[in-house]
């Protein structure tokens, strides 16, 4: 999908994306938390539009942030070092000022950076959705026995996963490899626990 002022109004731009986030569950943006959905609830109370439904947000910024140590966290050089691509080349801030003075050309070539980036962003997800801790729970939306970060069904048992308080049976996703417990806690005889540590 792709909207811009070019080719509709502010107002109905700013309504579809509300509709979109009214059907979300989920929303996941690379520096979002900050800047995309502080910015796109600024419009929705400028046109007078309540709050959209409650979703969960996943920033892959903050993945990046906490779990690895790139030379850049930018997109762009993220996904090109993971192997993932690169950014649309287009000339720069100038692309900006023409898309301002409603250069046909220049929303043309807008469009195919926005729309080249929602892929580059869809690919940065799969490869991290493993290292995402606090990715919303799948298999809270079904009774299936599945992996909470990409919904699989294909899973092994993988140790226990021990808390302060209890010990749980944990399992290694085939599909996307995350790591995930049990939510009842495992009973085990002492041969087990010896073995699990």
């Amino acid at each position: 999908m792709y909207d811009s002022i070019y080719q509709s109004t502010p107002k109905q731009m700013i309504r579809k994306i509300h509709a979109l986030l009214e059907q979300a569950d989920m929303v996941v943006h690379y520096h979002g938390t900050h800047f995309d959905i502080p910015t796109l609830n600024k419009e929705f109370i400028l046109f007078k539009l309540p709050p959209p439904g409650p979703y969960k947000q996943v920033d892959l910024l903050k993945t990046v942030r906490k779990q690895f140590r790139f030379a850049s966290n930018k997109l762009g050089y993220v996904a090109e070092r993971l192997g993932l691509g690169t950014k649309y080349e287009h000339e720069g801030h100038t692309l900006w000022i023409k898309c301002m003075n409603d250069n046909h050309e220049a929303w043309v070539e807008m469009e195919k950076y926005n729309r080249h980036d929602v892929v580059l962003l869809e690919s940065l997800y799969y490869k991290l959705l493993p290292w995402i801790t606090s990715h919303p729970n799948r298999s809270t939306m079904t009774n299936a026995p599945i992996c909470p970060h990409c919904g699989s069904p294909k899973f092994q048992r993988r140790g226990y996963a021990t808390t302060q308080s209890a010990t749980y049976q944990r399992y290694q996703c085939q599909n996307c490899f995350s790591w995930f417990r049990d939510s009842t806690r495992a009973w085990m005889t002492s041969k087990q626990t010896h073995r699990s540590l």
